[in-house]
């Protein structure tokens, strides 16, 4: 059976990094780990190819070559992926559909032949058994969630590498906390399932061999979800793995409760990370009981972010406004407080109820679903009825993303950032992408941009005052550049 695997096309988003990606010789961010993994669990025997439309077109040869197309992706990818769908159909190709686009919604996609929804460990092996005996369903969704320690290695022979920033690694998923517009425990579950630190090391290995060097992002949704056992099994063996290797820095996304654990954060930057996303929401406190965000309750997040700087880890962040508590002071309150943290990277987004959510339930019953799509909620988008006047919400929301991408507040956070950050663990190696980013940056931000005095300027305090830190900076200006263009794209009046 020669199978053909799609990967749809994100927008163009904050988290695409694609205005950022055109200061290298790179094409998208991350590749589709979940696709690839999927992929181990086919049989050996059967062709396989793998389109990812992040990097290049569906030819008419990958449809004219298939005999199956197996699909996924996440509910921000639903345009991209509609369209492939509908070239498959019109090729007269069956469709097997999967991951959290199809599983959290699949009586949108009529059109698929088989939707094989949740984990697929559990999903995908009674389709394939059905298959073989000549008698496949239309839908698998089993009750019940993977053991990680019989998820297969991803096949990164059909990713392409060279064609992405970032390779991707899952240890764990999971997570222990039940924010109420969070859809992960409702996929995923709240107790958190680990692979073995064998399993991570051998696809590190696998990784390393193959010549990468670049970053490896952990894609779990809380990486500290278990942290005794991260403290005594993973992270031992990540620092024992790290001895005598250059290179391939990690990140991946924690809960602010990280900044309570100085042993635990000493031991992730010994492993090698140096980037965390946290998901910190609001400095509302009203409005994180509202969310059930209790691990985030009765915080100075100020303190406890710039804690985790300065054990050497960069901190990104996520926002959201719209909250039923949310007043207009909100939006001046969250720029107060993504500047004062020196959060660079600062991904704020309008309040959204993900279905087989408690939020999206309790709206429904309420009457305040709209049907609006989903999926991106940095572009001004919503698919709520907010407590607050929406056109109010939009129009303090426009005003807060104008302000903290506007290069002076942007670039003084980034020297916020850089006077708390103490680098202290793994150093990207500064091969042709990075150099060619740098000389680029010189040219594009520096020369034409409008941002080129902030620039001049960053690039003379860092040489300065944290020279170690010249690269991040660097990166951190060009990561600018992207949010100021998607701001342009999605949030103008």
């Amino acid at each position: 059976m020669r199978c053909l695997l799609i990967n749809p096309e994100f927008p163009d988003t904050f988290w695409s990094f694609r205005h950022a990606l055109t200061f290298t010789r790179r094409q998208a961010a991350l590749p589709p780990l979940g696709l690839l993994t999927m992929a181990a669990i086919l049989p050996g025997d059967w062709p396989k190819r793998m389109v990812d439309l992040n990097v290049r077109r569906l030819e008419e040869a990958d449809l004219a070559w298939a005999e199956m197309v197996f699909i996924g992706g996440m509910s921000v990818q639903r345009a991209s992926a509609e369209e492939a769908i509908r070239r498959c159909q019109v090729a007269g190709l069956p469709v097997v559909a999967g991951g959290p686009l199809f599983t959290v919604e699949p009586e949108l996609f009529p059109q698929v032949d088989h939707l094989v929804l949740g984990e697929a460990e559990l999903a995908l092996p009674l389709f394939l058994a059905d298959l073989a005996a000549g008698r496949p369903a239309r839908l698998y969704h089993p009750e019940g969630h993977a053991d990680l320690s019989r998820s297969p290695m991803p096949l990164w022979e059909m990713a392409g590498l060279q064609h992405y920033m970032t390779a991707a690694l899952q240890y764990s998923r999971g997570c222990p906390f039940d924010c109420d517009f969070c859809n992960v425990t409702a996929l995923l579950g709240r107790r958190p399932r680990q692979k073995s630190s064998e399993q991570v090391v051998r696809e590190l290995n696998d990784l390393w061999d193959r010549g990468w060097r670049k970053g490896v992002f952990f894609v779990d949704d809380n990486f500290i979800g278990d942290r005794r056992r991260l403290a005594t099994d993973l992270l031992p063996a990540l620092i024992d793995w790290r001895k005598g290797r250059r290179g391939m820095p990690f990140n991946t996304q924690v809960s602010i409760n990280l900044s309570d654990e100085a042993e635990l954060m000493a031991m992730m930057v010994r492993a090698g990370f140096d980037t965390v996303f946290i998901g910190i929401e609001t400095p509302e406190e009203a409005s994180l009981a509202e969310c059930r965000k209790r691990q985030n309750l009765g915080r100075d997040l100020v303190a406890d972010t710039r804690r985790i700087q300065r054990a050497g880890l960069q901190v990104q962040g996520g926002f959201i406004v719209g909250f039923d508590h949310d007043t207009p002071r909100v939006f001046q309150r969250q720029i107060d407080l993504i500047q004062q943290s020196g959060i660079v990277t600062a991904m704020v987004g309008l309040l959204q109820a993900p279905p087989g959510t408690r939020l999206f339930q309790r709206l429904r019953e309420a009457g305040r679903i709209t049907a609006q799509e989903w999926g991106d909620n940095a572009d001004g988008l919503t698919n709520i009825i907010p407590s607050m006047n929406l056109d109010s919400l939009r129009e303090g929301y426009r005003a807060l993303m104008g302000h903290l991408y506007s290069p002076s507040a942007y670039y003084a956070r980034i020297r916020t950032f850089l006077r708390e950050y103490r680098p202290a663990g793994v150093r990207a190696p500064l091969d042709r992408d990075r150099l060619a980013a740098l000389l680029r940056s010189m040219w594009r931000l520096g020369v034409l941009g409008r941002e080129r005095f902030q620039y001049w300027r960053l690039l003379q305090w860092t040489l300065l005052h944290r020279p170690r830190a010249l690269q991040m900076a660097v990166t951190l200006a060009i990561y600018g550049h992207h949010f100021r263009k998607v701001c342009e794209l999605h949030l103008r009046p």
